[in-house]
């Protein structure tokens, strides 16, 4: 403890970056597919390896919440950083180019490692930062989307290494890179003692944006508050993960349509995609959560979403122009990486800081929601012909989104406490239900109750 009470609380931040580096490989993938294909994979075996690794992200993520209260979060992050290396190591020594065994390692096993480990740093960072929740959530956080660029810029543009290494190799390498990272950063993920504070700060009087009423998961998915949160979040995520799909096929086609050639139309949307989104999408998490600290997490969330329905519904308009479309392309990255720093303050606000780490992976499966149905969605109006229609259906639902947001109060924590109404008291028994089996599953061997 005595060690906790010691620790410079700035080292927080260069271990959440380093774990979120390795982490974000997962959108990295797209790099690896173009030799797989070459290899005679089809687009769909190479997309299935991708889902794969979100799914597992996402459900290994719940999981993973509940035990960091049992393991701690430095068990936590070396147990996610030896098991995404792993992933990535028996791709590249089993066969790198066998769909089973890519489909296994960097899917199955990779996407468990990110869920392992994702939510130490942002359960982490929140309780040595109370004072700065939105900006220490962001910086952490940013590190997952810019690592994507660089371990893709490594791999291709700027290090050749597929070319120059082959695929199992870079495959191996990257595993050990991704764990040796996350061990280091794994250092200083260590919880302050329960009642600590930073010098001169206090906890807001109020309950509302200081996380000061703690919820259990039951506690929480009892609330109104939690499935308003969980809609905006599947609208806003949705659209950005669709937009990402469409970044160069819709833009090619507009640019071709107002008289670009093929050629200088697919060179103009790989920029907007590879340079201005992705930047923006990584500043977007520092910058919102930033902003979120001033502005409170609550308006920024409802700012952030009615601005992105704009974005979206003049993308229309920007994406037969290169300039337009280079601007339109930041603009939504810049919203779309928002969400990753304002859902987890946001989560915290409301249902508080102590139990976020429990509690923002069952908010963040509105992320996998949004991750089928925004693209699906994009995919078949694209195949309709009918792109503009899938970006503004994306910015009505952002919309909507905003207004779910405007609705969130603070949550009554007596009444999500004890339910005594028929409907309550149903949905109370289906609830309990869900924690045994969510509790079964984590502790097997020691089951307990959370209360």
């Amino acid at each position: 403890m005595s060690n906790t009470r010691l620790m410079d609380r700035r080292f927080v931040i260069p271990g959440a970056i380093l774990i979120q580096l390795s982490l974000g490989a997962i959108y990295a993938w797209s790099v690896f597919t173009p030799a797989l294909k070459t290899a005679g994979w089809s687009k769909l075996d190479t997309q299935l390896v991708f889902a794969l690794g979100l799914a597992s992200f996402a459900v290994i993520m719940v999981g993973a919440g509940k035990a960091i209260t049992r393991f701690g979060p430095q068990k936590m992050a070396i147990a996610g950083g030896l098991t995404l290396g792993a992933g990535y190591l028996f791709a590249g020594l089993l066969g790198a180019t066998n769909f089973w065994v890519v489909l296994i390692g960097v899917g199955l096993i990779g996407g468990a490692g990110i869920g392992l480990a994702y939510v130490v740093p942002i359960a982490v960072g929140m309780r040595w930062f109370p004072d700065k929740k939105g900006m220490i959530t962001g910086l952490a956080v940013a590190g997952f989307g810019f690592g994507a660029m660089g371990w893709v810029k490594m791999a291709g543009a700027w290090g050749h290494m597929i070319e120059n290494i082959g695929l199992a190799s870079t495959f191996i390498i990257y595993g050990i890179a991704f764990a040796v990272l996350i061990l280091i950063g794994s250092i200083w993920m260590r919880m302050p003692p329960r009642d600590w504070l930073p010098e001169g700060f206090t906890l807001p009087a109020s309950k509302a944006g200081a996380g000061g009423e703690n919820f259990t998961i039951i506690e929480m998915l009892r609330t109104p508050q939690f499935y308003l949160i969980f809609l905006t979040f599947t609208a806003s995520a949705g659209a950005g993960l669709m937009s990402i799909g469409l970044m160069k096929l819709y833009p090619m086609e507009a640019l071709q349509a107002a008289g670009y050639g093929a050629v200088e139309a697919s060179a103009i949307a790989g920029t907007a995609m590879a340079v201005f989104f992705s930047l923006a999408n990584g500043l977007g998490r520092i910058i919102w959560g930033t902003l979120s600290d001033k502005l409170g997490r609550k308006r920024s969330v409802i700012i952030m979403t009615a601005s992105q329905a704009l974005f979206l519904f003049a993308f229309t308009y920007m994406a037969g122009n290169a300039w337009l479309l280079y601007l339109g392309a930041a603009l939504i990255g810049f919203n779309f990486g928002g969400n990753f720093a304002l859902f987890p303050t946001l989560t915290a606000d409301v249902f508080g800081t102590e139990r976020v780490g429990q509690n923002y992976p069952m908010v963040f499966l509105s992320y996998g929601v949004g991750g089928i149905a925004g693209p699906i969605l994009g995919g078949m109006l694209g195949d309709m012909g009918n792109f503009p229609l899938a970006f503004s259906i994306c910015a009505g639902a952002c919309l909507a989104g905003a207004a779910c947001t405007a609705m969130v109060m603070t949550p009554d924590h007596e009444e999500a406490t004890h339910h005594f109404s028929v409907h309550g008291f149903m949905h109370q028994m289906h609830l309990d239900h869900l924690e045994e089996v969510i509790d079964h599953a984590v502790h097997p061997d020691h089951y307990r109750r959370v209360r």
